[in-house]
């Protein structure tokens, strides 16, 4: 278990590298939606994801790495591939045949090699870890590491801080990286704030798995438009945070999560990927969830 203490910890030390984003509003889309919504725009972060905040906390604690490995479908990628920069040590990113050029691309711009060819979902974890071995790279996990978490608990220790407490907050989930960080922190500040996770019903492997109280694993690679969910299983260090301190995790269809990025693109007027628009899709259906709600906006690497 992580502790309010690891994420403050995180917090100062990551503080001369990256953004304090800024929490986001819209009066028409509160209208539209009967709701009083508090966005926490990572969109806006260094990397276009709050991604970089996890991948840069467990980088600063290496003892002279001789580089950086990491295996994502892109988000973590370009974090992990930030923070090799941010040390000056070289870094190799496995990535998905499949994952999105825009995110490539963009991991190549800070420098990193990308390795995709052949790579799937079920093959992906011994890629990455066969090439740490051959290099003697340090291999940072996309989620299931208390370093990334703590980090990723900095945006909620940011939004604690700039904001009074919302009744319920939501958060995308894929692996469990990003809800048990900002979960860790919600329940120590605002206790009575709900922490509530949206997956795709494509994916909803930590739904199944609350609900049966183990880890389970899907049958195949889920298909989902929000890539930077599609996790198989939770964490083993994620999953016991999740169930301590999630509340619920809500399930939403496709449609419902691209009309929220439509949604969110056109009343914030910014540019958001269609992962982040997990969190505001309960909203679309129908879901019973109080007034006053704090949305985490996990990313904004898109092109249309």
């Amino acid at each position: 278990m992580i502790t309010l203490e690891d994420v403050r910890g995180a917090a100062g030390r990551l503080a001369p590298h990256i953004h304090r984003t800024p929490v986001l509003s819209s009066g028409s889309l509160d209208r539209l939606l009967s709701r009083e919504l508090l966005f926490k725009s990572e969109h806006l972060q260094k990397t276009g994801s709050f991604k970089v905040r996890g991948a840069l906390n467990a980088a600063l604690q290496l003892d002279g790495p001789r580089g950086l490995v990491t295996l994502s479908s892109g988000n973590h990628a370009q974090g992990v591939a930030f923070s090799s920069r941010v040390l000056g040590v070289p870094c190799v990113v496995v990535m998905y045949e499949d994952a999105s050029e825009t995110k490539k691309a963009a991991v190549r711009s800070y420098g990193a090699t990308v390795v995709d060819e052949g790579v799937t979902r079920l093959n992906g974890e011994e890629r990455v870890r066969a090439i740490a071995a051959e290099r003697g790279f340090h291999y940072i996990h996309a989620y299931d590491d208390a370093q990334v978490m703590a980090g990723q608990g900095t945006q909620a220790l940011e939004f604690t801080e700039q904001t009074g407490a919302p009744e319920a907050v939501l958060v995308a989930v894929g692996g469990g990286g990003m809800i048990s960080g900002i979960a860790t922190v919600i329940k120590a500040v605002w206790p009575g704030t709900r922490v509530i996770g949206v997956e795709p019903a494509a994916a909803d492997d930590t739904r199944r798995s609350l609900l049966a109280g183990r880890r389970i694993r899907l049958e195949a690679p889920p298909r989902t438009v929000a890539d930077g969910v599609q996790t198989m299983m939770p964490g083993a260090l994620t999953f016991p945070v999740v169930q301590k301190y999630v509340d619920e995790v809500l399930a939403v269809r496709e449609e419902s999560i691209l009309e929220a990025q439509r949604l969110m693109m056109r009343h914030l007027k910014q540019v958001v990927e269609p992962t982040a628009g997990l969190t505001l899709a309960p909203l679309l259906e129908g879901a019973e969830l109080p007034r006053r709600l704090g949305l985490f906006v996990c990313g904004g690497n898109w092109l249309p």
